[in-house]
């Protein structure tokens, strides 16, 4: 506790907080524009970091994850297009509240909900870097490939409306994952004979083509019924529609508050990712509504709870890091050198090492949701006005940011190829009710789902009645199980009550009329 003291006071300078600011904001601005995320925004500013203050320079990178995973929800909500994968659930209610003319309430929530979702899980990473070093190393290969498959078979049968169509996308993510050399081998899979594929394909431009080009294309051929949408949705009449009421506040917080613990969890176990998080934590809060089958219709409960869980696992994503020096997010990977470069060398050692130092990352790091929230609120009036732009002007330059952010990503026009090829897998996924979203979740738990059951394998060597010997695994294989028997029956009676209800109402439909025969 000392040492944090000290941390805020090194941190409460000028200077400092300074740059945790232009980390914040330039995140918030980099996460509203689609295609360019905190991955892309991150890689770009460690130059920058050259030549300041280590504290400075890694809240300067953190501020850039904070603020890009709350600006992300204002394309979301504003044009149903995601700037992050992470935040396709806060469109799915986002954007009809922002038809509905409630755009200034959707993106006040999602404010909030990422605020409160970040400083908690900040907390949570203060509270448990530490302890959690020991436990941890509990999770090893076995576990860890029973957790992915968990997650991609849970996400799976929630993202869409039949699990088999989310589990095929699943599989279909996970086959594109394996593209690129092999790793025992080092011998070229799925290529094509293709050299700019032996790296693989690379997540930036397949995300921004299957999320945002996809859209796009969708949203132009609908652009004059969308404009005239705008221009009658732009202001509520009411002020309720421009603020969050105390009612919705009362339904939201434990909403808020799940989201969180689902984020904290996600973040924490490497591998999963703030997709898997935000998808759980609107699911969870679906079937634990009265009425889940408003949801898609704006309702502002599924804006917080996907908020919450996406800014919470960016956080807690650092307790491995921390803890063990081992990612457990893309972020996290990429601040490895970012700590490298400044003297720090994530592990257990560095809070023996260097104590103080880890206290004054921590203090920026809350600073950092403070900063969020005036920024954030401050700008919302501003962002809130995209909606006002044509779609014919929009859609121009959303596609242009598109090619510069898959650009950046390997400095290669190939990468713009990969992009609108997977624009246009992401099309006909939409046309016909597959689930993207489950596809980009599989494709980037894919290497890890390989990697950790190849070395399964070799623990228990071929011979499944080792499994025993790994009661996580045996946990998370049993919950594996019990998701696909629920969600199929959860499945089979909604069709039997919507069935039923048809029925119903086509007897009703018959029976007037034969009263009036």
């Amino acid at each position: 506790m000392e040492q944090l003291i000290v941390g805020f006071q090194n941190v409460m300078t000028p200077s400092t907080l300074f740059w945790v600011t232009v980390g914040v904001t330039l995140g918030y601005v980099l996460g509203a524009l689609p295609g360019l995320g905190k991955a892309t925004g991150i890689a770009v500013a460690i130059p920058m970091t050259f030549y300041l203050a280590p504290v400075a320079a890694i809240a300067l990178l953190i501020g850039i994850a904070k603020g890009s995973a709350a600006g992300s929800a204002v394309s979301a909500i504003l044009l149903n297009t995601p700037g992050e994968p992470s935040s396709a659930p806060t469109a799915l209610d986002g954007y009809p509240l922002a038809r509905q003319g409630k755009a200034q309430k959707a993106l006040k929530m999602g404010l909030f909900a990422s605020v409160i979702g970040d400083f908690l899980s900040t907390i949570v990473l203060i509270a448990l870097a530490a302890p959690l070093a020991h436990y941890a190393l509990l999770i090893g290969p076995v576990e860890l490939c029973s957790i992915l498959l968990f997650s991609l078979t849970f996400i799976g049968g929630l993202a869409g409306r039949s699990m088999l169509k989310g589990l095929i996308a699943a599989a279909f993510g996970v086959l594109f994952a394996t593209v690129g050399i092999e790793t025992e081998t080092f011998i070229p899979r799925l290529t094509v004979g293709l050299l700019e594929l032996d790296d693989g394909i690379s997540l930036v431009p397949m995300a921004i083509g299957m999320l945002a080009v996809a859209e796009m294309i969708l949203q132009a051929g609908n652009a004059q019924k969308i404009d005239r949408e705008a221009t009658a949705i732009t202001d509520g009449a009411s002020p309720d529609d421009r603020r969050v009421t105390p009612a919705e506040w009362r339904r939201c917080l434990p909403v808020i508050g799940r989201g969180t613990l689902i984020g904290c969890i996600v973040g924490i176990l490497p591998g999963l990712g703030a997709s898997v998080g935000s998808f759980l934590s609107y699911g969870a809060t679906q079937r634990a509504s009265k009425t889940p089958e408003a949801f898609g219709t704006g309702m502002i409960e599924g804006v917080a709870a996907a908020e919450s869980a996406d800014n919470a696992v960016v956080p807690s994503s650092f307790v491995p890091l921390f803890a063990l020096g081992i990612p457990g997010s893309v972020i996290a990977a990429i601040l490895i050198a970012a700590l490298t470069l400044h003297g720090m060398t994530p592990g257990p050692m560095m809070f023996v090492e260097q104590p103080q130092l880890v206290a004054d990352l921590y203090a920026a790091m809350l600073c950092a949701s403070v900063i969020l929230l005036i920024v954030g609120y401050a700008g919302q009036r501003i962002f809130a006005q995209v909606i006002r732009v044509p779609v014919r002007l929009i859609i121009p330059v959303v596609l242009f940011l598109c090619c510069i952010g898959a650009y950046m990503e390997t400095n290669s026009l190939f990468s713009i190829y990969v992009m609108l090829a997977f624009a246009l897998l992401g099309f006909f996924a939409r046309k016909l009710e597959f689930s993207f979203v489950t596809f980009l979740i599989g494709f980037v738990i894919g290497p890890n789902l390989e990697l950790t059951f190849r070395q399964s394998l070799q623990i228990l060597d071929h011979d499944l009645m080792r499994l025993p010997g790994h009661p996580i695994a045996l946990v998370f294989g049993a919950l594996t199980v019990a998701t696909v028997l629920w969600i199929n029956h959860s499945n089979m009676r909604a069709a039997a009550s919507k069935a039923g209800s048809s029925a119903s109402r086509t007897d009703r439909t018959a029976n007037t009329e034969h009263t009036q025969i």
